[in-house]
């Protein structure tokens, strides 16, 4: 099998191309290397795959219409998996352009070279932040997505529905995978657990949101690239007993439900569709309090945290909790590496990659 995976230099998506290559794939990666954060460890990502005889490289960003055009016209992929984006929830506040440019102008083009290039599957990243102000838990993708609150969860719901389009229109079958708190060795240096290891190891206040009265359903890298694979694997098909009306009836301009309030099942499913078009999650299913998981870490690190207590930042959520019924369902996998020694892995790496003793 041939895949295209953009954003190859990333933490995600270098971890895929190696597990890809292990099984024998030919792997074509294409990455911006933007300095949204340190160059060098994207640089050093891609120095552990550079020599291998089916791994190709080009230094390509997706918003770039003609290369990504040029891309797709000369060369034919089995699967694409689409990780290359601007991430962070955080940073969606303060630089908005950028996730414009790339999440939605860049997977435009995305879905355009893979209708143009017959690409046989495209997967792609969309991420828990799309339950935005949802509160039952846990999070189910048969459940309505309509309320993010942030720019970030915004572009990647309008991704799904993006995704959907061609899937109606085009017959691509594409799979969005919802992908929950990811973290390891190798990852980005804005998320939390290489902050936290930073500030513990440098004996400086690392920064705890909502005082730590949050929760999160942390998930190994390898736990996500395994159930990448297989979703990769596994061509989505129409889903012959989907409904697109609603037990419902109007009445002028309010909606109403017979017997009973308005609930998710009243409305279509959106985790499935008449169009070869699915949604899974990829969480690791045991949601983990935010203390806990700072304790986990220094106990691995054998120092305590000096901790700044902070009210919760605007766009966060309190709580992500990931429904795995479908993906283990479909796929047969079920993310379940536990916290304690998913971080002694990243402490492990930390300290090799860095030099610390």
């Amino acid at each position: 099998m041939k895949v295209l995976i953009t954003g190859a230099a990333g933490f995600i998506g270098s971890t895929l191309a190696h597990k890809l290559l292990d099984r024998g794939d030919t792997v074509y990666g294409i990455d911006n290397l933007n300095d949204y954060y340190d160059v060098s460890l994207k640089e050093a990502r891609l120095a552990r795959l550079t020599g291998h005889p089916r791994f190709t490289f080009q230094k390509l960003d997706i918003v770039d219409r003609a290369g990504i055009a040029d891309l797709f016209r000369n060369n034919s992929f089995d699967a694409v998996m689409h990780l290359a984006a601007q991430a962070g929830v955080r940073y969606s506040i303060e630089n908005p352009y950028a996730y414009i440019d790339a999440n939605l102008v860049g997977f435009g083009n995305i879905l355009e070279g893979s209708r143009r290039g017959k690409a046989g599957h495209l997967v792609f990243a969309s991420s828990s932040s799309v339950y935005g102000a949802n509160t039952k838990l846990p999070f189910s993708e048969h459940d309505n997505v309509d309320h993010p609150v942030s720019l970030y969860a915004a572009t990647k719901k309008a991704n799904e529905l993006m995704a959907h389009s061609y899937a109606h229109l085009y017959g691509l079958p594409c799979t969005g995978l919802r992908f929950f708190t990811v973290y390891g060795p190798w990852g980005r240096p804005d998320m939390a657990l290489f902050k936290f290891t930073k500030g513990i190891l440098a004996g400086t206040p690392i920064p705890v949101f909502n005082e730590g009265k949050m929760i999160r359903d942390f998930t190994y890298v390898d736990d996500i690239v395994e159930g990448v694979i297989r979703t990769i694997d596994n061509r989505p098909k129409p889903n012959p007993s989907w409904e697109n009306e609603a037990s419902l009836t109007t009445h002028g301009s309010r909606i109403t439900v017979h017997g009973s309030r308005l609930t998710n099942h009243d409305f279509p499913d959106s985790a499935t569709s008449h169009a070869p078009y699915r949604i899974y999650n990829i969480g690791n299913n045991q949601p983990v309090e935010l203390m806990r998981y700072i304790h986990v870490l220094e106990d691995c690190l054998g120092r305590k945290a000096t901790m700044e207590l902070l009210p919760m930042q605007d766009g966060d959520v309190r709580a992500t909790y990931a429904d795995t019924n479908d993906l283990e369902r479909d796929v047969g996998f079920r993310p379940q590496t536990p916290v304690d020694v998913g971080v002694a892995r990243f402490v492990e790496w930390y300290k090799a990659y860095y030099g610390v003793r």
